[in-house]
């Protein structure tokens, strides 16, 4: 089972994008249940397909692209710092080298 409600549980959203692996109806229920719009597309085999915001779910392949240069970072990628402290400084740092490119 993937633990994607505990990630989410008490966050506020206006949006909650993921990819059609997500696409359950208790997953998307708990979503609306949170004031927060799904932006999952439907499965293919699902009978009632759902509507959703194309555009927003596009910019889902930017973040998903950010985590890509990230793990470029060995550091990071390894998890090779121990305290979150210092994991979240390298992060940081790794976040503006990324942004400076």
């Amino acid at each position: 089972s993937v633990p994607a409600p505990e990630l989410i549980q008490g966050l506020q959203a206006e949006f909650v994008a993921a990819d059609k692996a997500y696409d359950c109806n208790s997953f998307i229920s708990l979503i609306i249940g949170q004031n927060a719009k799904p932006v999952i597309p439907p499965k293919k085999n699902r009978r009632n397909q759902r509507k959703y915001d194309k555009h927003i779910y596009k910019e889902r392949h930017l973040v998903e692209c950010f985590f890509c240069k990230l793990k470029e970072f060995r550091r990071i990628a390894t998890r090779y710092e121990k305290l979150q402290m210092t994991f979240l400084a390298m992060v940081t740092i790794a976040s503006c080298l990324i942004w400076l490119r």
